[in-house]
């Protein structure tokens, strides 16, 4: 059993050294291009800043056609159905996006995405879906976030159906400032909680899993072959 405990304690040694170097060890797991952030973490190396975007959205007969405003990097999208905004008067609903140049952290929540703040020149009068694209650098979001001033109050958004790997999805009445995250009491979604009160993400306690077992036969192959060695020595001495 001392063996075992001893490889079990380098298994889980490897997994956690593998998890601490740069990007790299998880290829495959991560979004299609690597995420632009306003304030990068450490483990984000070479970063190119987020872009904003801009959308004309053209009324007919009064009502605004459907449409969607997006930043050029794809990073967040609002979708506008057919009459989402009160057009009176206008011939066209213009929409910008734009990333926050800081990263406030509200109180109890922790944000790892960029703050986006939407805006257009009519207010809307129907709900519109909010898609955000996320980093696999951080934990990921549980909801997104939005507030009318990013150092106010935040409100989560009521959350749609989950769509393609490292998006998250939501629906607003309010156009605003728009982040993803989680609440900072509780561990990141996709975390263990291990001895200590620490996290790790699931994947990193998967593969821990994964390694401890494939060295289990290899030691109970060796246990038994130790054990006849001994029986063999016994029965010479006899």
């Amino acid at each position: 059993m001392k063996r075992l405990a001893v490889l079990a304690a380098a298994a889980i040694a490897y997994v956690l050294a593998a998890w601490m170097v740069t990007p790299g060890f998880y290829d495959g797991f991560g979004p299609l291009q690597p995420y632009n952030w306003t304030c990068p973490p450490p483990q984000a190396g070479a970063n190119t800043k987020p872009s904003s975007g801009h959308t004309d959205i053209k009324v007919i007969d009064g009502k605004s056609d459907a449409n969607s405003a997006y930043t050029q990097d794809g990073q967040i999208v609002i979708g506008f159905l057919p009459d989402s905004f009160d057009a009176a008067g206008k011939s066209s609903i213009s929409v910008d996006v734009a990333p926050l140049n800081t990263c406030p952290q509200p109180k109890g929540v922790q944000f790892v995405t960029n703050i986006y703040k939407i805006t257009a020149d009519a207010p809307l009068k129907k709900r519109a879906n909010v898609t955000m694209l996320y980093s696999n650098l951080e934990p990921h979001p549980d909801a997104i976030y939005r507030a009318d001033d990013p150092s106010g109050a935040w409100t989560v958004l009521e959350r749609s159906q989950q769509g393609q790997p490292y998006t998250i999805f939501a629906s607003t009445d309010k156009l605003g400032y728009f982040a993803a995250g989680y609440v900072a009491s509780s561990p990141p979604p996709g975390a263990v909680t291990v001895g200590g009160g620490q996290t790790l993400p699931i994947i990193v306690a998967v593969l821990i899993v994964v390694v401890v077992l494939a060295g289990l036969p290899l030691a109970v192959m060796r246990r038994r072959r130790s054990a006849a060695g001994d029986q063999e020595d016994e029965e010479d001495e006899a």
